[in-house]
């Protein structure tokens, strides 16, 4: 068994097919099933169910994905742990999340980070904080921002935001003298899995209520000129909200969701990406 092994394996789980994966490789399609059998020979296990749609792989199949990956990000981690410089350089993949690209602290920090350290070649990935927890894991990005409540054994946290969370109408709306009547409201959320959305179900829920009329957004600037046209009611963190707008209105939630956390992870490993380690400390200074 060789590396090349593992990587003809892990990509016929991605692909889901033989001739898939050998055209992804760049493989003759009868290379891949010569490793492929070898591997199930050397190992004295099926890894692959075979049906006419393609290969999917058994449940021991699952179990050496799992040890495939960590094998391969071991060799990739001892690679760049000897050859990195002693200065941050090369890619950095961050995932962030909608409520924290568009804060002008994060702005701010992107800016300074580009300015001081223009060898790294930096990509945002914007995606929901489960997404974005999961890449983490899963090896897809160097780190990511995360809001709510996640299981941070495997994780280092590089820095936390904690911020207290508002509920936002049309301020021309005829709930800018009197509290917003929330239960029969048309709410503007972000996809399944933000915590804001889970906030606004568990708060209705608790009252007996659910939301009226849901409109699902990808991106901050949408969401905030529903609420400015009154479409329908948000709830943001406060660094999401310019105090100078003065088409929306800012009302406080129940206690219970008062506040939101929202950290800056990385893996738990033995090598620190120098670019990271930069990125983190750009992201402190700007007090976000």
């Amino acid at each position: 068994m060789d590396l090349t092994d593992l990587k003809v394996f892990l990509a016929i789980v991605e692909e889901g097919s033989l001739t898939r994966a050998a055209q992804k490789l760049d493989y003759v399609q009868s290379n891949v099933t010569t490793r492929v059998r070898k591997l199930e020979m050397e190992l004295g296990a099926q890894l692959f169910h075979r049906n006419p749609k393609g290969v999917k792989p058994t449940e021991r199949g699952l179990v050496f994905r799992n040890y495939a990956v960590d094998i391969l990000h071991m060799v990739e981690e001892a690679i760049m742990a000897v050859k990195e410089p002693d200065y941050p350089c090369g890619p950095l993949v961050i995932g962030v999340v909608e409520t924290i690209a568009s804060s002008q602290p994060f702005i701010r920090a992107l800016s300074d980070f580009q300015k001081t350290y223009p060898e790294v070649a930096l990509s945002l990935i914007t995606g929901t904080s489960p997404q974005n927890y999961e890449k983490v894991l899963n090896h897809q990005l160097d780190g990511a921002f995360c809001t709510g409540e996640f299981d941070l054994s495997s994780l280092h946290t590089a820095h936390e935001i904690r911020e207290e969370v508002f509920l936002l109408t049309a301020a021309d709306g005829t709930d800018t003298l009197a509290s917003p009547d929330v239960a029969n409201a048309a709410w503007v959320v972000f996809p399944k899995g933000c915590p804001f959305r889970a906030a606004i179900e568990d708060w209705l829920g608790s009252e007996g209520a659910s939301p009226a009329n849901i409109i699902e957004i990808s991106t901050m600037e949408t969401m905030l000129n529903c609420v400015r046209a009154g479409i329908g009611y948000a709830l943001l963190t406060e660094s999401a909200v310019t105090v100078a707008d003065d088409r929306v209105r800012v009302h406080p939630v129940p206690e219970r969701y008062r506040f939101a956390t929202t950290r800056l992870v990385s893996r738990n490993e033995r090598f620190h990406n120098k670019a990271f380690a930069a990125f983190a400390n750009c992201i402190r200074a700007a007090v976000i």
